[in-house]
């Protein structure tokens, strides 16, 4: 389960970062019900435990209305009012006097949530609020865990306007398109040209202006078009091995060795003497 709830909370942090611009480290605007729920349920540290929520690093914010509506509340909220005073950095708000937590956060957030906030809040009413203005996540606490808000349905079909938005020309833009289609054409028809309904006829010309200058660049890429491959060395995988050449191996030397000492003993033995040697003792006889 706590593995489900980490992709689905990466999943709402991708939205925002993609769609309105948030980035790390992540500010985080807490008021006062949710800093005692922290206290509470002994969240702590506070920066940790919303920054393994968002997977990301954070800064966590809150008011001086927050930690005077803190005060004001009395020693049931002494530890939470401490906690906002050492580990909360206090978020610049314009109002001099002093308004009610809710007020003043709705304040700092305004319309478009310049800032970038997450805004952590127990109030079921200020959600429901945040959720009719684009941009502005919501994180909430239930028992010792904590949970990031799905976007609304607003806050997505808000998305989806916008970047409609994007794909069709702006006026500003239209002007600089309708000069630089003058330059191109040099022709008096462009300035008659002043009606939304006959921005089609401009972008037929773009076309055509297109289609111009690819014809010219033709002969350039079809010349670069077509490369002959080089030859290439083969390929060492379907290559035979080369044979290494065999020498006389040791066992090989030593048979011809043992041949070559026995052909000479063979030799030695069937040698037959010569015959004067063999005349000699028969001599010596005659002379006795």
């Amino acid at each position: 389960m706590r593995l489900k709830k980490q992709k689905r909370h990466r999943k709402i942090v991708r939205f925002y970062t993609a769609c309105f611009g948030f980035r790390e480290p992540f500010k985080v605007l807490c008021d006062g019900t949710f800093i005692h729920h922290l206290v509470a349920n002994h969240i702590s540290p506070h920066d940790k435990a919303i920054s393994n929520a968002l997977g990301g690093s954070v800064r966590l914010f809150t008011t001086r209305c927050v930690a005077a509506e803190l005060k004001s509340l009395g020693n049931s909220h002494s530890d939470s009012l401490k906690a906002a005073q050492n580990n909360f950095k206090i978020a610049s708000c314009d109002h001099e006097k002093r308004k009610s937590a809710v007020a003043c956060i709705m304040e700092i957030i305004g319309q478009g949530n310049s800032e970038h906030f997450f805004v952590a809040t127990q109030d079921t009413d200020l959600r429901k609020n945040f959720q009719n203005i684009p941009g502005v996540p919501v994180i909430f606490g239930l028992r010792n865990t904590l949970f990031l808000e799905q976007p609304s349905s607003f806050q997505r079909e808000f998305v989806k306007s916008v970047e409609e938005e994007r794909l069709h020309m702006s006026n500003f833009e239209y002007k600089i398109f309708k000069k630089r289609v003058k330059e191109r054409l040099g022709s008096d028809e462009v300035e008659e040209l002043s009606n939304a309904d006959e921005r089609d006829q401009i972008l037929e010309a773009q076309d055509l202006i297109k289609k111009g200058n690819a014809r010219k660049r033709a002969d350039v890429r079809d010349k670069v078009q077509f490369k002959r491959k080089k030859a290439k060395g083969p390929n060492p995988l379907s290559c035979k091995k080369k044979k290494k050449p065999k020498g006389p191996g040791p066992d090989i030397e030593k048979a011809e060795t043992i041949s070559e000492e026995g052909a000479k003993r063979s030799r030695s033995r069937n040698r037959k003497k010569p015959r004067s040697i063999r005349k000699l003792p028969a001599a010596d006889d005659n002379d006795n």
